[in-house]
């Protein structure tokens, strides 16, 4: 797939450049992110939003930084803001380059002067080093620099207030600020002579774009303590640091710098960007525990979502220890028998079920063996917890299906909310959730039986029948050759939905082929567009064409018509399950229509939700862990099948018969 490319002709284009927004991370939960012009549309922009202790929740420390030129006598400033019907200033008219890699830099021309902006994100620290290259100019130039605090949660907005301090303290090569005391000191420095003059001063009612788009407040007060100043002569560089540790020295901060820039991969090709964005997600907390991120800028831990994600983020490239970290922390983590920590009540039905899944595809790289040995204990527990009662609302029939019901509350991956009550109803037996309850028991009974438990194999060998007979005369609704959705109190749900991909997907399926390639055949039909399934069917009359409005309107569209990209996995893997190298070509397809949505609303990744309708806008947060995941994993399966049979997985050879036990 082709090289990331920018229309440098459309850089000054508001439309164009404003809904590309780059992002950079440190891997401990902390984030830099802004438009490709450096205009903050989202209260979660900003160049330091980060943690303040060991809990997910992240704060704007520093919003932005405005570069202003003195040059003949007049002043140039290079910033982007939007206010009140207006774009002041408008530095965006200067731009006329941006790259990404190997770091989002931005080149500025001002008559016969051009400057380069590198922005690096440091890993394992937060820190943002910021480097201005004076590549031309016909003599030396005075630069200022003025820093823009907000020092609140990236959920909320500030104002001005009296309680604010506007002070700075000197320490070497740049001061330190804090406006509030219950907050960390952010350390801003340069490796070059600078002065500092404060002047400190609320500028108010910046205001946020996409926020209003989404229904939301967007309009905030930010506080300047006052500028850098310095000399920048032409050929010559200086290197500017915020971060919340302080840098010994001047000569420091330009080591750091040339020592992460020289560190940092080339996002050169679609592979190498979704390879750098997976890596972002998986954060280790200063604790020690690891965890994932289910996206940026707004999401914290969702524990569906990290089970879902992580195959695709870590073992596609090569990161096991990553990954049995993430999986570590969330086995520690268990209580009576079941995840806690990032799983919430919502997630009690099918999240800790989604454990064997990813256990599947970790057996691919550490085998079988080491799998047992490790996490047998807890495959063997999580089916027992079942039956004792998951959670309140969860049960076991005698029919085998897990039945799940909460009044007045979501409890699947249809989780969005309107007025607190939930948009989708499934109280019953899930799709989903019985699809990945037969295939955790059928998992464990193979590496039970392998390893010689012959207890579990004996309490547990009967259960696989009785699962599948249940399912088949309970899901299955010949008329739309479909599974239902759900089955509830008044029967099957007809209403066409992604989740029955799962059913086809996994390993151990419990339909016949016939079965399956009628599904697969509704799911093309019905949900299949270029940039994953459908939450609803276009002939349904509670269909969504856009995802965009307030929050009760976009709840609505999210679960009713919005496309989802994790899906999209389960139905890849499901055609070559069932079609072999024959589902190639169109496999193929699928994963070259990506290439365009990496450079086109989150730079080098995949984003949350589209719209149901093409052109399928994006939506959404703009990197999601498991949009990135599933789009990675669906490359390795394409991988795999066209390098031919000798290739394929074990589990792939099986014929459904023997998955089917």
């Amino acid at each position: 797939m082709s090289v990331l490319t920018f229309d440098k002709s459309k850089l000054g284009n508001l439309e164009y450049s404003l809904r590309r927004e780059m992002l950079g991370t440190d891997r401990r939960g902390g984030y830099m992110s802004t438009t490709i012009v450096g205009c903050n549309t989202r209260k979660y922009h900003g160049l330091i939003v980060a943690p303040i202790d060991d809990s997910d929740r992240t704060f704007v420390l520093l919003s932005s930084l405005d570069e202003t030129i003195l040059h003949d006598g007049e002043a140039f400033n290079l910033a982007l803001h939007r206010f009140p019907g207006v774009y002041e200033p408008r530095g965006h008219k200067y731009i006329t380059d941006f790259e990404y890699t190997p770091t989002p830099t931005i080149t500025y021309q001002v008559g016969g002067l051009v400057l380069r902006k590198e922005l690096l994100w440091i890993h394992d620290r937060t820190q943002l080093l910021i480097r201005y290259t004076l590549a031309e100019s016909p003599a030396p130039i005075t630069m200022r620099l003025r820093p823009f605090f907000a020092f609140r949660d990236k959920h909320a907005l500030t104002q001005a207030n009296m309680e604010a301090d506007g002070r700075s303290w000197p320490v070497p090569g740049g001061v330190k600020s804090r406006l509030y005391a219950d907050f960390p000191w952010l350390y801003l420095q340069t490796d070059a002579d600078t002065e500092f003059v404060p002047a400190p001063d609320w500028y108010y009612d910046f205001e946020y774009a996409r926020e209003i788009e989404r229904g939301y407040a967007g309009r905030e007060d930010l506080l300047t303590t006052g500028y850098f100043e310095l000399t920048l002569r032409p050929g010559a560089a200086v290197i500017f640091s915020a971060s919340v540790e302080q840098m010994a020295s001047p000569s420091e901060i330009g080591r750091c710098f040339a020592e992460a820039l020289a560190a940092r991969s080339d996002k050169v090709d679609f592979r190498s960007c979704l390879r750098h964005s997976a890596r972002q997600f998986v954060v280790r907390r200063p604790s020690g525990r690891t965890e994932v991120l289910a996206g940026y800028p707004w999401h914290g831990q969702i524990g569906r979502q990290t089970l879902v994600a992580l195959p695709g983020i870590t073992l596609e490239q090569g990161r096991t220890e990553a990954c049995l970290e993430v999986l570590d922390t969330l086995v520690a983590e268990r209580r009576d028998g079941m995840f806690r920590g990032s799983f919430s009540a919502a997630e009690a039905v099918d999240a800790p079920l989604w454990f064997f899944w990813t256990l599947q595809q970790l057996e691919h790289t550490v085998g079988a063996e080491r799998i047992w040995a490790r996490y047998g204990d807890v495959m063997r527990e999580l089916p027992e917890t079942y039956l004792r009662g998951a959670a309140e609302g969860i049960s076991v029939h005698e029919n085998g299906l897990i039945w799940a019901e909460a009044p007045g509350r979501a409890i699947t991956w249809m989780d969005a909310a309107r007025e607190g009550a939930p948009v989708v109803r499934r109280d019953g037996y899930q799709v989903e959730t019985n699809a990945l309850w037969y295939n955790a028991i059928c998992y464990t009974l193979r590496l039970a039986a392998r390893f010689g438990d012959k207890e579990f194999v004996h309490r547990w060998e009967q259960w696989p029948a009785r699962i599948r007979e249940s399912f088949e005369r309970l899901f299955w609704i010949e008329e739309q050759e479909c599974l239902a959705d759900f089955v509830g109190r008044e029967g099957a749900c007809p209403f066409i939905r992604p989740a029955m991909a799962v059913a086809v997907g996994l390993d151990y399926k419990m339909l016949d082929e016939r079965r399956q390639a009628a599904v697969l055949r509704t799911l093309q039909q019905h949900l299949l567009t270029p940039v994953g399934l459908r939450s609803l069917s276009p002939r349904n009359p509670r269909y969504k064409s856009r995802c965009e409005g307030d929050p009760a309107t976009r709840a609505e569209a999210s679960m009713n018509g919005a496309v989802w990209v994790w899906p999209l996995w389960f139905y890849v893997k499901g055609e070559f399950d069932l079609n072999g190298a024959d589902f190639l070509p169109r496999a193929e397809k699928l994963l070259d229509n990506f290439g365009e949505q990496i450079q086109s609303y989150g730079i080098g990744s995949i984003n949350e939700v589209f719209d149901g309708d093409p052109p399928h806008a994006p939506r959404g947060a703009i990197s999601s862990a498991w949009s990135v995941g599933a789009v990675l994993m669906i490359r390795e399966l394409v991988e795999r099948w066209g390098a031919g049979p000798a290739a394929e997985p074990a589990e792939s050879k099986e014929t459904n018969k023997e998955k089917r036990l």
